[in-house]
């Protein structure tokens, strides 16, 4: 089991910032990911749609012998995790749970803003996972639906980028959110912008660290982390590998090998 790989999976380019962390927090470990740029983004689709593309890519990751699936998308794990954990045999880590954790544990005022997609707002994922770690804590969420396609076009140093998010930004600065729940994994990368608008007393809550060390603590104590040897990674794309690899390397220089074109079963 040690040697099995770990399967990430996203709708697009926005989860490799997990498989960053999953890489650094665990060197030693194999890691397979999976964009669904086919089906990009999931934030606007029904919460079927979401479940049926999320059950074929675990399908496909559980085919390949993972030890671990993360879902490395905020809407997937809103919307899909509770059916995938049901129809998959292979354990599933969800993504809102370490992000929830963070946020309570630094908010100072116990106002806390969660950014996310049209359906990570709709599913209340994150303030019920706040509220049962702080239930006096006073929450905002504020769906950011453009800047998905911002990030997947490599649009987040352009003019735009900052003119959308302050038009985003307003509600959030209104409310005296002291910390900011980056969440759907494409958000990361509009971190200097955000930053920008937000100021240096906001905290940007970015729960790609904290889930990979959830991930080691889950592996560590079932035995079945992997102590030596440098994990490789495998790439693949529902659609267009080569325009994903482009992209990729935005995020990942210098690491980016082939990318396999998989077609979903649906």
């Amino acid at each position: 089991m040690k040697k099995q790989p770990i399967g990430v999976f996203d709708s697009g380019l926005g989860g490799l910032t997990i498989l960053n962390a999953l890489h650094r927090e665990l060197p030693h470990e194999d890691l397979i990911y999976f964009g669904d740029t086919a089906n990009v983004p999931y934030g606007s689709k029904s919460k079927a749609a979401v479940t049926k593309f999320s059950l074929a890519i675990a399908r496909f990751l559980e085919s390949l012998g993972v030890k671990l699936i993360v879902v490395a998308c905020n809407t997937a794990s809103a919307q899909a995790l509770a059916e995938l954990r049901r129809r998959i045999s292979v354990p599933v880590m969800g993504v809102i749970e370490p992000g929830a954790e963070r946020a309570a544990q630094t908010s100072r005022n116990g106002r806390i803003a969660v950014l996310g997609t049209e359906g990570t707002v709709k599913s209340n994922a994150y303030p019920k996972a706040i509220l049962k770690r702080s239930p006096q804590a006073r929450i905002i969420q504020q769906a950011c639906p453009l800047f998905v396609p911002l990030v997947e076009e490599n649009w987040g140093k352009k003019p735009a980028a900052e003119l959308i998010a302050r038009e985003y930004m307003a509600r959030v600065q209104k409310s005296g959110a002291d910390t900011v729940i980056l969440g759907c994994t494409h958000y990361p990368i509009l971190k200097p912008v955000l930053r920008k608008i937000l100021g240096k007393h906001v905290t940007l809550v970015d729960s790609a660290d904290t889930l990979a060390q959830a991930a080691r603590a889950f592996l560590t104590a079932r035995g079945q982390a992997a102590a030596q040897g440098k994990g490789c990674v495998r790439l693949y794309a529902s659609d267009d590998p080569a325009r994903f690899k482009r992209l990729a390397g935005y995020l990942l220089p210098g690491k980016i090998g082939a990318v396999r074109l998989k077609k979903l079963d649906l």
